[in-house]
């Protein structure tokens, strides 16, 4: 089933996924490994006329796009590990006690997966967080049914990539229904609304990420929504390492804030600098280094170009290079931007500073001391990430500003730039609203536990239990048993 074929039919869709959800969450995990695997291998052949095809919709470059199908089929055969492995499902025994107080009844809990769930991909990551990226991966891993909502930035690269992850599962003896792909905005509305669909995935803009939010919340049925809505992850940069790197952290900064024409999720937004260190000049000094590009949509475009004219034109934030106006709206490029601002400014009124510009801006902060600083965090929302650029010498008046910086990211990086997202078993990205939903993580390998629901079975015979959860393990998996961590048991011994 390719996107021309369903568009615009989230319910046949969605009552596809219903059929074949059985068969998938049936499935063993060395079973669901050999379908990513093959989805995986199916994309790597194919990378000669994918590749070329994204850069056609996106203008990212063929460097870039060949990296990031790389990520993806990387994805693929992480989650393919991770079912390898095992632990994902948490298969935990207790044996019965009658002895105990109360009585103990025999307790086996695993986790299931929640049925079809819908994933909407993002315009930035064409392959990575598109058809097949993470979502779609760590969904089938978990076995579930994924109705993939294509983006509109690239739709032809939709179709085609979403007939080669088709074709593969159907290949490798998956029902029809594992995986489809719909176009157009009012299937995603629907899609989110119909009964067969258990869970969404999102990665876009804020207003169009709290819409289907508040869709599925609004269902007769609620549920979960995992939506990744916008980030501007804040950056501290203390006097000190200004003083010892100030040249290099400036350099590091434009590089990580034009990086893709300032178009990733992970994007450093805001700056706290010190005032009167000169890092502003470092900066701007450092800016024409810094190439423009095409931006992803003219959407995207139009709203980057909105968002740094508002901030200009109302005085929030003075320009320090680049004009507010250099975004071409014809060919939707845009060029480098460096605004700044007071911690006064901030603390007074935070939102239009606080506001997500999707692309090549960023705005430096300027703080006098201590105080001034800890004032300007506390105004900061949820992000992705936070960054602190420091010394030695800082470590011990830090403790304050890293506690609280975790309460506002999911991923905390020191003396390095958010930008890049390894995709590795300890991988975090998410982070308190409004970056995301809800707490998980959509990268990495516990992105897999956003499908999965716990059941718990009390005192069942043997022979109706799931195999994973029977007394003599025939998967081989990890459990365990009576508090005790077992692994690749056989038995309940």
């Amino acid at each position: 089933m390719t996107t021309t074929a369903l568009r615009d039919r989230p319910s046949e869709a969605a009552r596809a996924a219903a059929d074949a959800a059985d068969w998938l969450a049936e499935s063993s995990p060395r079973q669901r490994g050999e379908l990513l695997h093959a989805v995986a291998d199916a994309l790597d052949d194919a990378a000669a006329e994918l590749i070329p095809l994204a850069d056609t919709e996106t203008a990212l470059g063929e460097a870039r796009l060949t990296g990031e199908l790389a990520r993806t089929t990387g994805q693929l055969r992480l989650f393919a590990d991770v079912l390898a492995d095992g632990t994902c499902l948490e298969v935990t025994l207790d044996a019965a006690d009658p002895a105990a107080t109360p009585p103990r009844p025999d307790l086996r809990r695993m986790l299931v997966p929640l049925g079809p769930v819908a994933v909407f991909a993002a315009s930035n990551f064409p392959f990575a967080f598109s058809v097949a990226g993470g979502d779609t991966a760590s969904a089938l891993a978990a076995g579930c049914p994924v109705v993939l909502k294509a983006h509109s930035g690239h739709p032809k690269l939709s179709e085609r990539t979403a007939a080669i992850v088709s074709a593969a599962l159907t290949h490798a003896g998956a029902p029809a229904g594992t995986f489809s792909c719909l176009a157009g905005r009012g299937a995603g509305r629907d899609l989110v609304q119909h009964p067969d669909i258990r869970a969404v995935g999102f990665t876009g803009s804020f207003d169009g990420g709290r819409d289907l939010f508040d869709l599925t919340a609004a269902r007769e049925d609620p549920i979960p929504f995992y939506g990744e809505l916008g980030s501007i992850n804040p950056v501290v940069v203390t006097r000190r390492a200004v003083a010892e790197r100030g040249p290099a952290i400036a350099e590091g900064l434009v590089g990580s804030y034009t990086l893709g024409v300032g178009q990733f999720c992970t994007k450093p937004g805001i700056v706290l600098i010190p005032d009167g260190a000169g890092f502003e000049d470092l900066v701007a000094a450092a800016l024409p280094s810094a190439a423009g590009g095409r931006m992803l949509t003219e959407r995207i475009a139009r709203g980057f170009h909105d968002g740094v004219r508002d901030l200009v034109v109302t005085g929030t934030a003075e320009l320090l290079a680049g004009s507010a106006s250099r975004v071409d709206m014809t060919t939707w490029r845009a060029e480098p931007i460096l605004l700044a601002a007071d911690v006064a400014d901030l603390v007074q009124d935070p939102d239009p500073l606080l506001r997500e510009n999707f692309g090549p801006a960023c705005v430096l902060v300027r703080y006098r001391d201590d105080d001034e600083l800890a004032a300007a965090i506390d105004v900061l929302p949820g992000s992705l990430t936070t960054a602190v650029h420091a010394e030695r010498a800082d470590i011990g008046e830090l403790a304050g500003v890293v506690s609280e910086l975790r309460k506002r990211s999911g991923r905390l990086v020191w003396n390095d730039w958010p930008t890049g997202v390894a995709v590795t078993w300890s991988q975090h990205h998410g982070g308190p609203w409004p970056a995301t939903t809800a707490p998980h993580t959509s990268v990495g390998a516990t992105a897999i536990r956003r499908w999965f629901r716990p059941v718990c079975y009390q005192d069942y015979p043997d022979e109706l239990l799931p195999p994973a959860l029977r007394a003599n393990n025939p998967l081989g998996l990890p459990r365990r048993v009576e508090g005790r961590f077992v692994a690749k048991s056989t038995s309940d011994d």
